[in-house]
């Protein structure tokens, strides 16, 4: 599957061929360095492993630094593998966001913003209890969780106060609405998960395939 590595950048608005504006999110799509290349006969399955932004070697560990000099790479601060890869590639080669297209369709995965301990009502848009009418203490609560008579005990999955957001999110189906290749940009159509500075990956999208579209 075709993919790159990369971070957010932020967000803004552009204008289409069309003249409509458009926001668009902002991804700095490399440049992504091959670091190793896994096939049936070595690994049991094709892949290619990409790596983005160097990193000083003292801040790798050392299985992590024999790893990039066993394949002749400088260390990486990410890592990711990306199976069935469409291109020819080897390692040492540098690829950017001239991969994609304006008009092609992505998805887009990162880690969500960090909320910290949040209640029902932000955390999953709970109604909470009455204003008036003697309600005092519930206005924010999640009521009953204990299903009257029987069985008696909380389901196993029930939602409740805890921790918001920092998870991992996957965003389908966003078009890209321009390349700038030699600025490494990517614009892309539409909100992706996480803060600016925050490491994405961008594939192509996994319902609507480059390929079938070209078709």
């Amino acid at each position: 599957m075709l993919g790159l590595l990369g971070k957010k950048l932020g967000q803004t608005r552009v204008y289409d061929a069309s003249g409509n504006v458009v926001s668009v999110t902002v991804v700095l799509a490399g440049p992504n360095r091959v670091v190793h290349c896994k096939t049936l006969q070595s690994d049991g399955y094709r892949a290619v492993q990409l790596g983005f932004e160097e990193q000083k070697p003292q801040r790798v560990t050392k299985p992590l630094l024999g790893h990039f000099k066993k394949h002749g790479g400088p260390p990486m601060k990410q890592l990711r593998e990306f199976r069935d890869f469409p291109l020819s590639v080897k390692p040492g080669d540098v690829i950017g966001p001239g991969v994609f297209a304006a008009g092609d369709y992505v998805d887009a995965i990162g880690v969500t913003k960090g909320r910290g301990f949040e209640g029902v009502v932000k955390r999953y848009g709970f109604r909470g209890g009455d204003i008036t009418h003697g309600a005092k203490g519930w206005h924010r609560r999640t009521g009953a969780i204990g299903q009257r008579l029987f069985p008696g005990t909380v389901m196993r999955g029930t939602r409740m106060p805890g921790h918001m957001g920092q998870v991992r999110r996957t965003v389908q189906n966003l078009q890209v609405v321009a390349v700038r290749e030699a600025d490494n940009l990517l614009l892309i159509q539409g909100a992706i998960p996480g803060a600016a500075g925050d490491y994405v990956v961008i594939r192509e999208a996994k319902k609507r395939r480059k390929a079938a579209a070209q078709a």
